[in-house]
């Protein structure tokens, strides 16, 4: 799998990243670790060497099955971690990029990222200019080597970019949910910030598996996501019907389709989850389905189906 620069770092990541937020447990049903460290290990064995992960998935527990699936060969994978919102305090980026490298078993992040803004889920409004500041200290330190945020919006990212380098966004993004492409990424096609988009897939919707009247466990946060509500769950089922075809042409499954589709996008690369290896490897093979222009603008125009009647809040959550 051809490796892509993150933003303008000496930070090589590949086009397709592994999800690893079911791993942490909290907020999934019927997770196993050991299946979990498979799918890893599976996607980093496809050529997927790029893995995702953050302190607050099951309070570290991500991080933990990261470093069981990757310790070995951690000189040939790229790890990208984030501290959550509530640590965003000087001393405790600091404490919390430590606690981190412990989880991971490393003594270096490729990328550190700031999980959400200042504020969110009730968390205290810390000015940005501190968070920076911790960040530039770590990365001098040679502790984290480039710097993202997740979550942010173009007002939100062009002012944590006065106070440093910012190598990467990452925003949900898919063929289903594209408030991004009105948002930040003009501001990031323009400054060389790369696109890590989560929830690529849609949570799932996109691989085409769930069928109207389908029930998610109220444990899982896919209960609340609008894409699976109503008139949009019946858009999307008619978005992959006109989707289905061009799948088959390309001898790809509607999963692999779409996450071409979102890497061949301005500066964007996604972030799959994986339960299983073999999901794991069959996103690794998604990289290799080439889609000409032709395709791409029909893909485009399908997504619509179901973009163009959602409303401008950022947040896929109800």
């Amino acid at each position: 799998m051809q490796k892509r620069t993150l933003g303008t770092s000496n930070v090589k990541i590949t086009p397709i990243l592994i999800g690893t937020w079911q791993a942490g447990k909290k907020m999934w049903v019927g997770i196993e670790d050991a299946d979990s460290i498979k799918a890893i290990r599976a996607g980093f064995e496809a050529g997927i060497t790029t893995v995702d992960t953050a302190e607050v998935y099951g309070d570290g527990h991500s991080e933990r099955i990261v470093a069981e699936a990757l310790s070995d060969v951690r000189d040939q994978v790229e790890y990208a971690t984030k501290v959550f919102a509530n640590h965003l305090k000087y001393n405790q980026v600091i404490e919390a990029c430590n606690h981190s490298l412990k989880n991971l078993r490393t003594d270096y992040i490729d990328l550190y990222q700031i999980h959400w803004p200042a504020g969110s889920f009730n968390s205290e409004v810390v000015p940005i200019e501190e968070t920076m500041s911790a960040l530039n200290h770590l990365k001098k330190e040679g502790k984290i080597r480039a710097i993202g945020v997740s979550n942010f919006s173009r007002a939100q990212l062009e002012e944590a970019s006065q106070y440093g380098r910012i190598d990467s966004l990452q925003p949900p993004y898919s063929l289903f949910w594209r408030y991004v492409e009105k948002d930040a990424l003009p501001y990031c096609i323009e400054h060389k910030i790369t696109i890590i988009a989560y929830s690529p897939l849609a949570q799932g919707l996109l691989t085409g598996k769930f069928e109207a009247g389908h029930k998610f466990d109220p444990q899982d946060n896919r209960a609340k996501n609008k894409l699976f509500q109503g008139e949009n769950f019946e858009r999307a089922q008619q978005a992959l019907e006109k989707l289905r075809p061009i799948a088959e042409r390309h001898n790809c499954t509607l999963a692999q389709l779409a996450l071409a589709w979102l890497i061949a996008q301005p500066q964007s690369n996604a972030i799959a989850g994986a339960r299983y290896p073999e999901q794991a490897t069959a996103n690794a093979q998604a990289a290799s389905v080439q889609l000409s222009t032709e395709d791409l603008h029909q893909i485009d125009v399908i997504g619509r189906i179901v973009t163009d009647h959602l409303d401008d809040n950022p947040v896929m959550w109800a």
